[in-house]
């Protein structure tokens, strides 16, 4: 057979079967990352049947995937709203970054994993998933909760962290010196703080660059200049995801708007591609042995975020059940973690770390949509209530 009839044919059963998963996934009331996890698993290294040619497909879908994912979120925002939301929550990201790292650090390092495992895990466990949690508060009502712009700024705050992190990883990954691993980290920085200034003072000028009118050239134009700018943030080893995501915030208005209409189905597509070939990547037979650690990580983790949306809710006035849905609506990870995880192993550090972020990143998936929904129960509401009134009395 040849070979692009092979990948043609691979890719479309794979899309069919994620198509019905998808619905099953909405249908039971949970996001349907973990099924795409494990289409990859089934279908990757140790699965049932590799899927050998459709390999390539699926590792350029997946980088876009991130773009994508990171690019939407960054067009729910104003340049002037990020930088106000960012020092409103200077605090909750200091607290975040010490609750939700440690766990993770001391893991690998109770691994006998090594100092660079340790950083790389602290990544891993830090971080929420953007998608999943903005997926979470739109499908639960919630965009127009207080405590909803606390949450997004949480979201933001870790999101540019990655733009500082994620270049400290890779030169820690690839063994270079304290000076080069210094000069990629001020690279970065000035990169960030040259988009965001970009963003801030021209960001209308560069909204005039499309016509929110004729929704094909805007798809091209916005998906062209994000993805260059992501291939060049990559090129000074800034996260392409964190310059996708800069773009997004330079653009406003109703070109912002029409943009996320006219990329919303794209996003879809290639972040379930990116979840499919992480999962292709993992030996399923090594998921197994750390599905333990991942559980007993999970639940720390998620107790971690928990604390830190209720304390950042709390410190802005919010109601005791705002602060719940704050905090519960944090513990879901996705995909930076796994960004984080791929970064690591394919340099060789630690082969262990892909099934057990695998692992880590389904259960905070499956379980964090449940543990959202808590603080909207008859029971939660209850509990409050009678709190409430023994804290009066």
């Amino acid at each position: 057979m040849h070979e692009t009839t092979l990948i043609l044919i691979e890719v479309g059963a794979l899309l069919l079967g994620m198509s019905l998963l998808g619905r099953l996934a909405l249908r039971i009331g949970i996001s349907p990352i973990p099924f795409y996890l494990l289409v990859g698993l089934l279908f990757g290294e140790g699965g049932l049947v590799p899927l050998d040619a459709s390999e390539d497909f699926f590792t350029v879908g997946a980088e876009i995937g991130v773009i994508l994912l990171l690019a939407l979120l960054g067009l729910e925002y104003t340049a002037q709203e990020l930088l106000t939301n960012l020092k409103q929550s200077r605090t909750a990201g200091l607290l975040d970054s010490l609750f939700n790292a440690l766990p993770g650090a001391l893991l690998a390092l109770v691994l006998g994993w090594g100092p660079v495992a340790a950083v790389t895990l602290a990544g891993i466990t830090w971080v929420s998933s953007s998608g999943v949690v903005a997926k979470m508060l739109r499908d639960l009502g919630r965009l127009s909760n207080r405590e909803t712009p606390i949450v997004l700024a949480i979201l933001v705050l870790e999101d540019l962290a990655m733009a500082f992190y994620l270049p400290i990883l890779a030169a820690l990954v690839v063994g270079v010196s304290l000076l080069q691993g210094a000069v990629t980290v001020a690279i970065a920085v000035a990169v960030v703080a040259g988009i965001l200034f970009v963003a801030l003072r021209f960001g209308s000028v560069i909204s005039r660059l499309f016509t929110p009118e004729h929704p094909e050239p805007l798809l091209l134009g916005v998906l062209g200049l994000t993805m260059l700018v992501a291939g060049l943030a990559a090129e000074v080893n800034v996260s392409a995801a964190v310059g996708a995501f800069l773009v997004g915030i330079a653009l406003s208005g109703r070109v912002a708007h029409q943009a996320s209409q006219v990329l919303t189905p794209l996003r879809d597509l290639f972040a379930a591609v990116f979840f499919v070939f992480f999962g292709l990547s993992t030996d399923a037979g090594e998921l197994l042995t750390m599905i333990v650690p991942a559980a007993l990580l999970a639940a720390a983790t998620m107790a971690t975020k928990v604390a830190t949306g209720y304390l950042a809710a709390k410190r802005g006035g919010i109601g005791v059940p705002g602060r719940w849905r704050a905090g519960l609506a944090l513990t879901p990870r996705g995909e930076f973690s796994i960004v984080i995880a791929g970064l690591a192993v394919s340099a060789g550090v630690e082969p262990r770390l892909a099934p057990l972020a695998t692992a880590y990143v389904l259960i905070t998936v499956v379980v964090g949509p449940f543990l959202a929904r808590i603080p909207d129960t008859v029971w939660f509401k209850q509990a409050v209530r009678r709190r409430r009134l023994v804290g009066s009395a």
